[in-house]
């Protein structure tokens, strides 16, 4: 990796660059390294704050000139630490927040520092949606170049399956747009293959008419959670499209520290199918809450955003696996 005197010729940047030029002690320096997980803590050689893609193009051509290591960060958490190195140079796309709908053609172009908030916000005011994560302060760029599950996937999909393409800066420093007309073989890499395929400054995705939908939290206390999870599984089995339903474990909204298990159903259909089907969850067992209710979607969009409370700094342990297929919850309590 190159050090960090080598990385200082970013200053050569200067004139010409849009954005800002961090190095170790200048003023945002710390703020703009730390992500969403405190327990990542890496300090670049340089950060690159770019407001354009032809600030993009410079900060590769600088990183790969330099021989320094290249990490990239879009606008949301980056919890796996990759949005930020040590000693090398971080691309901050968060400056980046671009986006315009078009409402006849149902597609929206968004720039790679937007969070899915943003995003619902400005398709909302047209009626439209794509689907976009769980959590509002979640970015569009890495949701996106991971698949990204979201509320509406039943019945829309992915948000990958709704990218229509996308505008990548290569390790070359070149500028092109994969789609399945253009570079089909990058296109289809970009849609869930993660990172180190070069540098997305603009998503272009299909949209969908979505203005209200029938949604909220039925909350269920945690002795009940092995038969609230066991109902989920059997009735998510058969349910519409139309219809999301997730489950969790955690802390009731009260901010009381009360331990629930929570079935949360998202149902972007008609209202009149979506009463009924989402009944049967409503009148299972015992439910301390039922929180559902007709809501405009970019709402859904932050029901869970309390269980993550800081937008950067957070001390918590993450960690995910996996379960097999026919796996049955055995533990009560």
């Amino acid at each position: 990796m190159a050090t960090a005197a080598a990385i200082s010729v970013g200053d050569d940047l200067a004139p010409s660059f849009g954005g800002r030029l961090l190095h170790p002690g200048d003023d945002g320096y710390d703020e703009a390294r730390q992500l969403h997980n405190g327990l990542i803590d890496k300090r670049p050689a340089l950060i690159a704050q770019c407001q354009t893609t032809a600030d993009v193009v410079d900060a590769v051509n600088l990183a790969r000139d330099a021989g320094a290591e290249l990490a990239v960060r879009g606008g949301g958490h980056g919890v796996a630490g990759r949005a930020v190195t040590d000693g090398g140079l971080m691309i901050d796309l968060s400056p980046m927040q671009g986006i315009h709908v078009d409402p006849r053609g149902c597609t929206v172009r968004a720039q790679p520092g937007l969070t899915w908030r943003t995003f619902n916000r400005a398709a909302a005011v047209h009626g439209l949606a794509t689907t976009g994560g769980v959590v509002s302060t979640t970015g569009i760029a890495g949701l996106t170049l991971g698949g990204g599950i979201g509320w509406l996937a039943g019945k829309h999909g992915l948000t990958v399956d709704n990218l229509l393409s996308a505008e990548v800066v290569t390790a070359e420093g070149t500028v092109i747009t994969a789609s399945d007309d253009e570079h089909p073989e990058l296109f289809w890499a970009l849609r869930g293959g993660g990172g180190n395929f070069g540098v997305v400054t603009s998503f272009e995705y299909r949209a969908h008419p979505v203005r209200d939908v029938l949604a909220g939290p039925v909350l269920h206390s945690l002795t009940d959670a092995h038969d609230a999870l066991a109902f989920h599984r059997e009735f998510t089995a058969s349910v519409s499209d139309e219809l999301t339903v997730g489950a969790a474990l955690l802390h009731a909204p009260d901010g009381s520290g009360t331990k629930v298990a929570g079935l949360v159903p998202c149902h972007c259909g008609d209202p009149d199918t979506a009463d009924a089907e989402v009944k049967p969850l409503r009148a299972f067992g015992a439910p301390l809450a039922d929180l559902v209710q007709p809501i405009p979607y970019p709402v859904v969009n932050t029901l869970l955003d309390g269980a993550f409370p800081k937008p950067k700094g957070a001390l918590n342990y993450w960690k995910s696996g996996c379960a097999p297929r026919g796996a049955v919850l055995t533990e009560r309590g």
